[in-house]
């Protein structure tokens, strides 16, 4: 991996050698495997899941290989980022998941580039750790044509400042759109009104979706419940947020780099050479899980991008038989987000009003998440995303909501 020096409009980051990032690493995983990989999961149907560590770093992909030992040819490539302190394992269920309802179609890439104490590092940092990941990953796999993201917690970040770092405008779209080219799916020509999307390193992107991700940061505004609503003592959380690094910088949204907005606040919008935006509206959907309740990391409101008056009144909310955790599902209407916004008064907005003014400007589903009545429930932030199977199980709804949903 290349020297890490990031300066794109976002404030330059100390270089970085790639022996030196080796050897963090390598104290990192000196309690794991030699490989870094697990190298057995059950059979089914007619395939056999497998996994194979490709670079010694940490990094591994989920595939399906028939009962000859061959190779599918997957089309879709799936991108699994894990939040703070967190490694590729956590997502060793959800991937499982995919793979089996989706055997010849997904190939699942569980991303080790930012584990454990590199999670400290930027969102900065580690989105461009992540792109540079993603771009070596399609390299291997010659046969995919699409991309998602799938992002728990500080991951969602991650992936949103990695796909602004992959973005690039299809000049072919946009010259088939002014030449007036036909099309006979329906479906298409009303992707393509909106906006003439872009390729992700190279390829079509489809599903961008997190998971307790805090999408407005974590400053103020009761956005860390365990807290519990004190000012006191988000003040004082905002000015320790040093201890987790720029991450917490960024966070708590008191990084300044060369008198420049906080970073999650460049992240709502295109700058010159990164287009955080235009990368985000390529998507085809946009999906946020947020905890209702018990998450004491990332609040109901900063998960799922909305002010606090947009919260769903909890006598309304219902749970669905299929999936007893979900709560509530609902997706925005960006225009008439964006007209009821354009008759407030634009003075003195605060970093939260303006951050959400920017990701509403893309439709997002939300997906409310209830864990009341579990004996899991005091670890939401981890039961939503099924970190560890036999600790967080009573995810696994959510993690098949995720899946029978995803558009393939």
């Amino acid at each position: 991996m290349a020297s890490l020096e990031l300066e794109a409009g976002c404030g330059a980051v100390p270089a970085e050698s790639s022996n030196e990032i080796k050897h963090r690493r390598k104290k990192i995983r000196k309690k794991k495997s030699k490989n870094g990989a697990f190298h057995y999961l059950p059979k089914f149907r007619c395939f056999s899941l497998k996994s194979e560590t490709t670079d010694g770093k940490g990094n591994f992909d989920m595939e399906v290989e028939d009962e000859a030992g061959r190779k599918m040819n997957p089309t879709h490539l799936i991108i699994m980022v894990n939040g703070l302190v967190g490694s590729a394992e956590d997502w060793r269920y959800a991937a499982t998941q995919f793979l089996r309802r989706y055997p010849e179609d997904v190939v699942v890439h569980c991303s080790e580039c930012n584990c454990s104490t590199l999670t400290f590092d930027g969102v900065d940092v580690m989105g461009d750790r992540l792109a540079e990941e993603v771009k070596s990953v399609t390299k291997r796999h010659r046969s995919v044509e699409k991309i998602s993201f799938v992002g728990h917690s500080l991951g969602g970040l991650i992936a949103r400042y990695a796909i602004g770092k992959l973005y690039e405008r299809d000049d072919s779209r946009a010259l088939s759109k002014e030449n007036g080219e036909c099309r006979s799916n329906r479906f298409e020509d009303l992707w393509l009104e909106q906006e003439v999307r872009g390729k992700i390193a190279g390829l079509k992107p489809v599903n961008f979706i997190t998971s307790a991700t805090p999408h407005l940061g974590s400053r103020g505004h009761k956005q860390v419940p365990v807290f519990c609503g004190f000012q006191i003592l988000e003040k004082l959380a905002a000015r320790t947020s040093w201890c987790l690094g720029r991450t917490g910088r960024h966070l708590f949204l008191t990084d300044k780099d060369n008198g420049k907005p906080p970073l999650l606040l460049q992240m709502v919008d295109d700058s010159e050479d990164l287009k955080f935006l235009s990368a985000l509206k390529s998507f085809r959907r946009h999906v946020a899980y947020a905890n209702v309740r018990f998450d004491h990391l990332a609040g109901w409101s900063t998960s799922s991008i909305r002010r606090k008056k947009e919260l769903p009144k909890l006598k309304h909310l219902s749970r669905d038989d299929k999936y007893p955790h979900i709560v509530n599902v609902e997706t925005i209407d960006t225009a008439s987000t964006q007209e009821e916004v354009s008759l407030e008064d634009k003075v003195n907005i605060d970093f939260e009003e303006e951050m959400i003014r920017g990701l509403t400007k893309v439709s997002w589903e939300r997906i409310d998440v209830n864990f009341s009545g579990s004996r899991q429930k005091y670890l939401a932030h981890s039961t939503i995303q099924v970190k560890t199977y036999w600790i967080h199980s009573d995810g696994g709804d959510v993690i098949q909501h995720m899946v029978d949903n995803f558009l393939v």
